[in-house]
């Protein structure tokens, strides 16, 4: 069912712009597209222009401007509006995915599913042979908004009133960090020009600024703009009615200097907020300053208004996408998955809409890990033991969740960075450094799976049918997981409970707030982890937190965030306090360890100039996750997300449009913001003012 529904199966339909451009217009251009000689916008703008109430479209447009270089994009029609949902177990405010509509506030941009960095905001960018200092020239003439100019001070402003002062808990981002762990210099040369100098060769910095959707407050990485005019209203610095305490208390700055939040607040965007309700959604308007354009000299976006509507039961979402209320959907964000397509492909015509398949990019689909620094001595040496991880590897039955979950699509694996990532396509050695990864311990082998339990000491001494610890101590694993999980994710971790019982370990499954959960992860009180997917590429460096364990989201919380603040006054401090109960909590690794041979590989990485030498440490970390691994299990590799459009919706690219089919797992590689949603169109767009 899935291969008949997938997006290669009508040419007629790709020709005819149903959900994209014509059926061989693949890909994207690499070198900037040359500025077309006049520009056009949207009506309304132009009856503003005629009235006096906007300067003209070439005077709001910098001097040159960001043409669109996507080959599946063709000139559309201005009006209409977009109805979408968003699911947020905790309100609009919490709606991250909203932003990953947006690039508009990045510096550079991912291009081809992240083969190609592009530019962005930043028109040319440069560095010296060892890549310890780059320049970026933002483009001329740029503007917020709200007509004011765009100014490097916008950039300097986050820096140095933000991020150096330690504002909110922020810290200085991987692009800002040298290869020995130092900070960056930066400094405005002029309004348009910015200079990072940094004291060891930065290699991936070019990368680095491509990363996320930036400019918002939220999981969608690094803020790096702000809108200093409108924003320093709200700091203490430069308005001394704000209290000293700003920013511990209040939440005064969030809401004001969020854009999704604040209408008031100027975006860089093709959108600008319109209205907000934390409970229902938000609402954005053209911003008619927007800095894109097509080949054709339109001035992007062409859709007049987009609208996010706020779910928190995803089976809402999903009758609404059956009932035609919803004209744009990404699967994973709302947790509509591959279990939906039946029902979707039945209400399809009555909806009108089409389904397209796009690469998730996901190395490992629905994920589990083990707390590496759980406070409980005996349980954290035992999840330590890499036979214990590699036991409950082997009694997982993937084959039958990619047959009952991901309906014989993507490959089983038993965990690595992206399939798409650039270090397995180079050559045969990194072809073979994936294979070994993804297959080492992917083997469905019960009985391998008791005799490395026994081998550990765990042998069930009381005939409840279960192991206990060597002491005699129960042994119970919790499978911690937000509440707000997913039906793929929740069934994944049912079977997995099963699996574990037929070879006598104990799982449960328990749910945590979705409030609270993060917080308790950090603490390290956690046992385990279920919620999640490992998408990041397009290399394994440019967000290598997965491959080795750098803050502390992932499977080693507390020794990610000790490496997190190296190089800071933090490093130094507590060293007599219990490592749970530190500010923030973090632990030094064992130095004979895995964790820090990770380390020393990787930092050496971080100075290393050389692509090819860079490599090869990648590989040799891949070494260290299979001789030590898995620190984290994963299911079904690239699997097809689930993209909802109506057939109406023009520009909306297919697998076959895409450099690598989709790319669609990753954060970082913000989707579909990469593939520049301003350009979406209706064919009939005075149908779609409702």
């Amino acid at each position: 069912m899935l291969a008949a529904c997938s997006s290669g199966g009508s040419s007629k339909a790709a020709s005819n712009g149903g959900g994209g451009g014509s059926s061989n217009a693949k890909g994207s251009a690499t070198k900037p597209l040359p500025p077309p000689k006049k520009f056009t916008e949207a009506p309304e703008l132009a009856a503003l222009t005629k009235a006096g109430k906007l300067p003209s479209v070439e005077k709001r447009l910098p001097e040159h401007p960001y043409v669109v270089p996507h080959n599946w994009v063709k000139r559309g029609k201005y009006g209409g509006k977009l109805n979408m949902i968003c699911f947020s177990s905790q309100g609009t405010t919490k709606a991250d995915a909203n932003r990953n509509f947006f690039y508009g506030h990045s510096l550079l941009r991912w291009l081809n599913d992240g083969m190609d960095i592009g530019p962005g905001l930043v028109e040319t960018w440069s560095s010296n042979a060892d890549a310890s200092e780059w320049t970026l020239n933002f483009r001329k003439g740029l503007k917020w908004s709200d007509g004011v100019p765009f100014s490097t001070e916008d950039i300097m402003f986050w820096w140095e009133d933000i991020i150096l002062p330690g504002h909110f808990a922020q810290v200085p981002p991987d692009e800002c960090r040298s290869g020995k762990n130092t900070l960056v210099k930066m400094t405005a040369v002029d309004t348009s020009t910015l200079k990072m100098t940094f004291d060891a060769p930065a290699p991936l910095t070019g990368d680095r600024l491509a990363m996320w959707a930036k400019g918002a407050i939220g999981a969608n990485g690094p803020i790096w703009i702000i809108p200093k005019h409108y924003a320093k209203q709200f700091h203490p610095k430069y308005n001394p009615k704000v209290p000293k305490n700003w920013d511990t208390v209040g939440g005064l700055w969030e809401n004001k200097t969020d854009w999704m939040r604040n209408p008031e607040c100027p975006v860089m965007i093709g959108y600008k907020t319109k209205s907000f309700d934390n409970n229902k959604g938000v609402v954005m308007e053209r911003n008619p300053y927007y800095w894109a354009v097509t080949k054709d000299g339109d001035q992007l976006p062409y859709i007049d208004e987009l609208v996010f509507n706020t779910i928190q039961d995803p089976q809402v979402g999903l009758l609404q996408v059956t009932q035609g209320k919803v004209d744009y959907c990404e699967g994973v964000s709302n947790q509509i998955d591959l279990s939906d397509v039946s029902t979707l492909q039945q209400s399809k015509q009555k909806a009108g809409t089409e389904l397209l398949f796009w690469d998730s990019g996901d190395g490992t689909g629905s994920i589990f890990f083990l707390n590496y620094d759980y406070p409980d001595t005996e349980l954290r040496n035992l999840f330590r033991e890499p036979k214990f991880r590699q036991a409950i590897s082997h009694c997982f039955n993937r084959a039958e969740c990619q047959k009952s979950l991901y309906f014989q699509t993507g490959e089983q694996t038993t965990g690595t960075m992206s399939p798409k990532a650039i270090e397995y396509h180079i050559n045969a050695q990194g072809k073979a450094s994936y294979k070994s990864w993804r297959d080492s311990y992917i083997t469905y082998d019960p009985k391998k799976a008791k005799s490395l339990l026994a081998e550990l000491g765990l042998k069930d001494s009381d005939g409840d049918g279960f192991v206990e610890l060597p002491s005699g101590k129960k042994l119970t694993v919790r499978l911690d997981y937000s509440a707000d999980i997913s039906q793929t994710q929740a069934a994944k971790d049912d079977q997995l409970v099963q699996n574990a019982k037929a070879i006598g370990l104990h799982m449960t499954r328990n749910p945590i707030s979705p409030v609270t959960y993060g917080d308790q992860w950090q603490a390290g009180q956690l046992m385990s982890h279920t919620n999640w997917g490992v998408g990041d590429g397009p290399n394994h460096l440019v967000y290598p937190q997965w491959f080795v364990p750098i803050e502390f989201q992932r499977w080693a919380p507390l020794e990610g965030e000790f490496y997190a603040v190296r190089g800071t006054a933090a490093e130094n401090q507590q060293k007599n306090v219990n490592p749970w109960k530190r500010t923030p909590p973090r632990l030094e690794p064992d130095p004979n360890g895995p964790i820090k041979k990770m380390w020393d590989l990787y930092d050496q990485t971080k100075v290393e100039p050389d692509e090819t030498k860079r490599n090869q440490l990648v590989w040799e970390i891949i070494k260290i996750h299979v001789s030590d691994g898995p620190f984290f299990m994963g299911t079904v590799a690239n699997y097809p997300q689930v993209i909802i459009v109506k057939t109406d919706l023009k520009n909306v690219p297919r697998k076959e449009n895409l450099a690598q089919g989709g790319f669609d797992g990753p954060w970082i590689h913000p989707t579909p913001a990469v593939y520049d949603t301003e350009t979406y169109y209706w064919e009939n767009p005075d149908q779609h003012n409702a």
